[in-house]
């Protein structure tokens, strides 16, 4: 038996899984002609660049009024400020999830209100979503996670039933579809990002899709210093009835995810493709749970890919284990950690107004999240997306690098 790479035997994978972003010519040549162009910025807003990324973006979605904005993260926000939501209003979201999901409520002035995950997919649990609804719940950001989809008809039922806004975070779901719609387009917002380690990329940025052009009227008089856009405010220059910053996309940015964009589907294709050969393998691997895809998702997107772990079974937990597979050559990681362990949401965090003015709603010690603490503290293994994108030997050597940890967990946990 081959010594695992951790206790000083030789890697599974020698040669470094390919490289994110992927760039050529093209990209040199768009910033080039914008650079040459002298319109930088993204001011005024609209750019020629940023104007042509909304319709793209729409395009490749399939539908929707695209807004690009700064960032990934600011897009639910101002989603939530378009939609009137703020102060008090409570806004429910994911216990497994990046903290930018609740913070964005919280920089609204909104509460965010933690439920616990569904076990087959590690995204929202409908039914936790449904027992959290108060007369303060305003809306609901139900979070795609890696590779795998919300179940959006229960939660499309719930906000029809409370008349809720629905935000979904599709910033791992770029491209992918439930039911034939794609992602972002069946709430009435999507938030999008564009950051360095997305599949659609241009070192920084977002995109909001809104179900409706006032919507994104709305959102573009936030993004844009609080100016009037047409359908909003007083016209183009115009005053506006909500406050607003500056967080718009630069046109070099969006020469960038233009390029983006033309290389989006064939990537998409292959990391699909490479993805149902990786459940496929795992199954053969003792210990190991392949997250259920719901038939209802029908066309996947890969930012990360998920598995879990029962340790108990397959012997070591998943930090180890992550570990041990960085070792051998593969790129993973444990992940999120459960929502309500952030400090940042903690009520003792004197710094944050929203905690501390509603102590009731951040009280974990009366709230019960168990299958988001199962799964980010001990089951979750995260597969970086460079391995769909390496061929049947990259996938083939991941699930190698698996195994041999797997047989060897023993000895590992003993080193542990």
């Amino acid at each position: 038996m081959s010594e695992l790479a951790i206790l000083g035997g030789p890697k599974t994978r020698t040669e470094p899984y390919p490289a994110w972003p992927v760039w050529d010519q093209r990209d040199i040549d768009a910033v080039t002609e914008v650079i040459k162009s002298g319109h930088w910025g993204g001011y005024p807003y609209p750019g020629p660049k940023t104007a042509e990324l909304a319709s793209k973006f729409a395009e490749l979605q399939g539908g929707g009024f695209a807004v690009p904005m700064a960032n990934g993260t600011v897009t639910m926000e101002v989603a939530l400020r378009a939609a009137g939501i703020g102060w008090g209003d409570e806004v429910i979201v994911p216990a497994c999830t990046f903290q930018a999901t609740a913070a964005a409520p919280m920089n609204a002035g909104a509460v965010p209100i933690i439920v616990d995950i569904d076990p087959n997919n590690y995204c929202m649990d409908p039914q936790a979503a449904a027992k959290a609804i108060t007369p303060r719940t305003r809306a609901i950001i139900p979070v795609h996670l890696a590779s795998n989809m919300a179940n959006m008809d229960a939660i499309m039922a719930l906000a029809e039933k409370h008349n809720l806004i629905v935000i979904e975070d599709c910033a791992h779901a770029h491209g992918a579809k439930w039911n034939g719609r794609g992602a972002g387009t069946i709430g009435d917002f999507g938030s999008f990002s564009l950051q360095s380690s997305k599949t659609l990329t241009s070192g920084e940025g977002g995109i909001l899709l809104c179900r409706s052009e006032v919507l994104a009227r709305k959102a573009m008089a936030v993004i844009d210093c609080g100016r009037g856009h047409e359908g909003e405010g007083g016209g183009e220059a115009g005053p506006s009835p909500l406050m607003g910053g500056n967080f718009r996309l630069s046109e070099l940015q969006a020469a960038l995810a233009l390029v983006g964009i033309q290389r989006f589907p064939a990537q998409a294709k292959e990391r699909e493709q490479m993805a149902a050969y990786m459940d496929e393998a795992l199954s053969e691997v003792p210990g190991v749970r392949v997250l259920r895809r719901d038939p209802r998702h029908t066309t996947r997107s890969f930012y990360q890919y998920i598995f879990a772990i029962d340790p108990a079974t397959f012997g070591v937990e998943h930090d180890v284990l992550c570990a041990a597979l960085e070792a051998e050559g593969v790129l993973a990681e444990v992940g999120y950690q459960a929502m309500h362990h952030y400090s940042l949401f903690q009520p003792g965090n004197s710094r944050l107004a929203v905690p501390n003015a509603f102590p009731e709603c951040f009280d974990f010690s009366r709230m019960s999240f168990p299958v988001a603490e199962r799964a980010c503290e001990h089951e979750a293994v995260w597969i970086d997306e460079s391995i769909f994108r390496a061929g049947r030997q990259g996938v083939d050597e991941a699930v190698a690098a698996l195994k041999k940890i797997q047989k060897n967990a023993r000895e590992l946990s003993q080193a542990a």
